[in-house]
């Protein structure tokens, strides 16, 4: 995926309708890249997926793979900054920590892989966040994309 792929993406779910049930889509052929899931406020889609490290986590190989997904993070930050202007950096985990009702998604899928998102407002009640993480070490480094109209934590 270019950057304009993933651009396209993210304004695709912003322009789409939360479904009424939750659904999730995994592309065929592609184990992480392209993943979302939606709820009733909320898209969280998998823009880009780094190779896995079942065979192997050595220093390089996940530096490499760390490398790439942080150049896609940034031109993205770049990008949704120009738009709608300097991103609200949202630490995930200290608030999920204490939480004794249940988190709203999309912050609880979120908080599976990252702990923190960087999050714009572009109007129309919904934000717009962008995280980068990993699930387990054996498993890909993603870069995620999340849509929501529910309050912030």
């Amino acid at each position: 995926m270019t950057l304009e792929d993933r651009l396209a993406t993210i304004d695709s779910l912003l322009a789409r309708p939360f479904p009424r049930e939750e659904e999730r889509v995994q592309p065929a052929g592609k184990a992480w890249e392209g993943y979302r899931s939606s709820g009733r406020r909320s898209h969280l889609c998998f823009l880009q997926a780094s190779q896995d490290f079942w065979d192997g986590r050595g220093e390089d190989v996940v530096e490499a793979a760390e490398e790439e997904i942080a150049t896609a993070f940034e031109a993205l930050v770049t990008a949704l900054t120009s738009r709608w202007g300097r991103p609200q950096v949202v630490d995930l985990w200290p608030d999920l920590e204490g939480e004794s009702s249940p988190v709203p998604e999309p912050m609880n899928e979120l908080s599976l892989y990252s702990g923190e998102m960087s999050v714009w407002h572009p109007g129309a009640g919904r934000w717009v966040a962008l995280a980068v993480g990993q699930a387990d070490p054996e498993f890909p480094i993603l870069l995620l994309a999340a849509i929501g109209e529910t309050p912030l934590l």
